[in-house]
């Protein structure tokens, strides 16, 4: 797989590039998060919220609402599944890292051709916003050896404890957590948990394009 940078035009679609927020305050923060074997999120980090301009950065990018700094870290080089939200997402990562992205408008009937997917790397320090229409999962890493720490800001609530009962709308069914709605590969772990199947054809692996 062709793994583009973000500042690449063809990154657009899915995203934009955040300038000029002093992010420095969110990257010694973010350092201090742990550093797992695997994948593990945090909705919600009190260090991030304390770090130098987080409150005014998250009050900007997200207009006044309610937000959540929270991370993802780890090691990684599987799709596995692809998520959306109601509203835009924003990453920004101590190493670089690498997004699997897609669209909601690929989408066919529920499903999502592995296809369609493509790579983006995202340099350490730079912020970006991953569009409410874009489909994203976990980050990869671009170095093994590194790993990665990615900030997760999302609206408040974001990705906590919440299903739906009643289920009258076919998409209520993806909906893994609040504000999170989940589609899986049949060869992932969520999957095997219960999560809709709504990802054909190869799980991607971008191990070996690093």
């Amino acid at each position: 797989m062709e793994i583009l940078s973000v500042l690449d035009p063809a990154f657009r679609p899915y995203g934009r590039v955040v300038e000029g927020y002093p992010v420095g305050g969110l990257m010694e923060a973010l350092k201090t998060t742990p550093l797992p074997d695997a994948v593990v999120y945090t909705p919600r980090e009190d260090k991030l919220h304390a770090a130098e301009g987080a409150e005014a950065i998250g009050e900007a990018i997200f207009g006044g609402m309610p937000f959540q700094l929270g991370w993802c870290n780890g090691h990684n080089t599987r799709l596995n599944c692809l998520e959306y939200h109601r509203d835009s997402e924003f990453n920004l990562g101590t190493e670089d890292f690498i997004l699997l992205l897609a669209k909601q408008d690929e989408m066919e009937g529920g499903v999502l051709d592995t296809a369609k997917v493509r790579a983006f790397r995202v340099p350490a320090g730079v912020l970006v916003e991953v569009y409410a229409t874009t489909l994203h999962y976990a980050p990869c890493h671009a170095d093994p050896a590194q790993g990665f720490r990615v900030m997760v800001a999302l609206p408040a609530g974001t990705n906590t404890d919440f299903r739906l009962a009643g289920l009258p709308d076919p998409l209520d069914r993806q909906l893994w957590a609040r504000n999170k709605w989940l589609i899986a590969h049949p060869d992932s772990d969520e999957a095997a948990q219960g999560a809709v199947i709504g990802l054909s054809g190869e799980n991607t692996d971008i191990s070996g394009d690093l």
